[in-house]
């Protein structure tokens, strides 16, 4: 359980880095709420791998490299998860805020990060 609490905050922290980069992209550039999502993602996503490796679960067995795309590919695939959700709200309610939409997508992500992180990233 103790785990899952680091698994939380690294994800709040991710959240942030998300939301944040996601705001900032959207007030100084001409990106529309899409396309800045996606950089804020892969923004979020590192923020989010040195967090876990450090606190919640610790090196994996694996070489960093490997590590990396290993998280990478359970990320990738989270953030896919993620950006339906929040490309489906964004689309279907236009008059939504783009953070409200965030804050549903990212916990239609969780799950699926969760398992994939503790079960095929930080495998010991």
């Amino acid at each position: 359980m103790k785990r899952f609490g680091w698994f939380l905050i690294a994800g709040s922290l991710g959240f942030v880095a998300d939301a944040g980069m996601l705001t900032l992209l959207m007030a100084a550039t001409q990106l529309g709420p899409l396309p800045a999502r996606v950089v804020a993602i892969l923004f979020a996503l590192a923020v989010t791998w040195v967090f876990n490796r450090s606190l919640t679960f610790g090196k994996s067995r694996f070489p960093l490299l490997l590590e990396g795309a290993r998280y990478g590919s359970v990320g990738l695939l989270s953030a896919l998860i993620n950006y339906g959700i929040y490309a489906a709200i964004i689309l279907l309610a236009p008059a939504l805020h783009p953070l409200v939409a965030l804050v549903i997508a990212s916990i239609g992500g969780m799950a699926f990060s969760w398992t994939g992180y503790s079960r095929f990233v930080f495998v010991k």
